[in-house]
């Protein structure tokens, strides 16, 4: 099980929140492959850490549907499949849309003043092919107005599922279009105008 030896530390972070985020990020991002058994020493070792917060991260990762745990067996890297991302999507789509309608009626203008800044660095990365980025500011857009929101599980559900969407990027390709530039300055739009219905049906579309 190969593991790269220059992954960050943060030292504000847990042993477990630590390992979370770090097994997460090499799942998504292919180094630990779909199918792969999982070595908790190994882990613990790479990381710094002991068995437990591996264990404990392990766990966490199972319930979000990214390892598949086989107590007294192995641990393995859950498969991916394209056409998951139809089972995916609408569940995002309908949690950003209650977002933006729980918003709209008084969302603040700095608000508005962000999502419109970040929409520019998304139109740039877009621009400039750089798809990836261009993936991770289109999540900033969407977290910006689920923060805004203020409704906690609306939050971890949202962060589970843009997970795999990541996911499906490095996996399957998913590249995303000058059309979304045009739906966030829509979205933009109706938000400033206080119109949470037009604004929710742009988010769905988008």
């Amino acid at each position: 099980m190969p593991i790269p030896e220059n992954h960050s530390i943060s030292v504000r972070l847990t042993a477990k929140d630590h390992a979370y985020n770090q097994i997460q990020q090499w799942i998504i991002d292919g180094t630990l492959l779909p199918g792969e058994k999982i070595n908790d020493t190994e882990l613990a070792q790479a990381l710094g850490v002991s068995r437990t917060p591996i264990r404990e991260a392990l766990q966490i990762l199972e319930t979000e549907g990214f390892v598949k745990m086989f107590p007294g067996k192995a641990t393995q890297v859950t498969e991916i499949h394209r056409e998951s991302i139809h089972e995916l999507l609408p569940p995002l789509a309908s949690l950003q849309v209650l977002a933006t309608k729980l918003v709209s009626e008084e969302i603040e203008e700095n608000i508005i003043t962000e999502l419109a800044d970040i929409n520019q660095r998304f139109q740039a990365a877009i621009e400039t092919e750089n798809y990836y980025s261009a993936l991770k500011i289109d999540e900033l857009f969407h977290q910006v107005i689920v923060d805004a929101a203020d409704n906690t599980y609306i939050k971890q559900l949202v962060r589970s599922l843009q997970a795999h969407v990541r996911r499906h990027f490095f996996h399957n390709g998913i590249v995303l279009t000058e059309a979304s530039i045009a739906d966030h300055r829509n979205i933009i739009h109706y938000l400033k105008r206080k119109k949470p219905e037009e604004a929710a049906d742009i988010m769905k579309k988008n």
